[in-house]
């Protein structure tokens, strides 16, 4: 079974970064159906590298996932960024916009993201950023889960009770980390299959997997600077047995290799979605039968 996607989204996908742009220009590879990129990293952008990124742009699938909106943090939303991000969208018809659930801004800016008190006050104050970002973009926003290191001060529930709030009340759809899943579970010690069950799996759009590198303290840094690790792939068949299959892309963020190590990962998410996609079709067939 594969789930039906809002933003037309289907399949397997890469995270476009500039390192990989001279190899997808000769080409790009089949099993990609769609890109993401970080809005930031290309509003504005001109010259060649403009021209380069338009013409994958009108040919390919593009989603952006956003990086500093700080949608948990307690400044005002930049609308002036809202307003370009507006325009930078319409401009290459990208099919959905995401932001990861933390904060990154109060007086000052970070690209470091940090979590969010898992408060009722903060699920409201979270949500209303949200409708609020929804209605300068005019379209529904998907948010990520996200990782975080240290356990948010002032907690009133636990981190998925809190995701499951702030998607109940700001109504917007969930850009799924599976990794993220996975680097939680390692360094606040949960069962990530249990967490993974107890999300609304019908709010999902889209998905991550990716790499990360281990302290010799244990602690799990989410760098998506490696390849997706067994337990990372496990988790994700697992997503697809309990939702259905949704469109999977993968991130690499840092220690880039070359394209071709890139797209067997790809590909290992296309055989996944293949697989799961037979076998829920045959499942569902027996119940009718039944």
């Amino acid at each position: 079974m594969i789930t039906v996607n809002p933003f037309g989204l289907t399949g397997s996908g890469l995270g476009l970064r500039r390192p990989l742009l001279p190899a997808l220009q000769a080409g790009v590879p089949g099993n990609i159906d769609f890109f993401e990129v970080s809005p930031e990293n290309w509003v504005g952008v001109g010259g060649q590298l403009g021209k380069q990124f338009r013409r994958l742009t009108e040919r390919h699938r593009f989603v952006a996932h956003g990086l500093a909106l700080s949608l948990g943090g307690p400044a005002p939303l930049d609308t002036a960024f809202l307003r370009d991000l507006k325009q930078f969208l319409d401009h290459h018809d990208f099919a959905l916009y995401t932001e990861h659930l933390s904060f990154c801004s109060d007086e000052g800016h970070s690209y470091d993201l940090y979590p969010i008190p898992f408060t009722e006050q903060a699920v409201k104050h979270v949500a209303e950023r949200i409708r609020q970002t929804q209605d300068m973009l005019e379209r529904r926003i998907a948010l990520e889960n996200a990782s975080y290191y240290l356990q948010p001060p002032q907690a009133e529930m636990d981190e998925l009770t809190f995701i499951n709030a702030v998607l109940s009340e700001a109504d917007c759809h969930l850009h799924l980390d599976v990794n993220n899943i996975y680097v939680n579970s390692v360094n606040h010690g949960y069962d990530p299959v249990a967490f993974l069950r107890g999300l609304p799996g019908k709010r999902i759009v889209y998905g991550h997997v990716a790499g990360h590198d281990t302290e010799p303290s244990g602690l799990i840094i989410d760098t998506h600077g490696q390849n997706t690790i067994e337990p990372v792939w496990d988790l994700l068949a697992e997503a697809y047995r309990c939702f259905g299959v949704f469109p999977t892309l993968v991130e690499r963020d840092s220690n880039i290799p070359p394209l071709p190590e890139l797209t067997a990962e790809v590909e290992r998410i296309h055989a996944l979605q293949n697989h799961y996609s037979h076998c829920l079709s045959a499942d569902n067939m027996k119940e009718r039968a039944a």
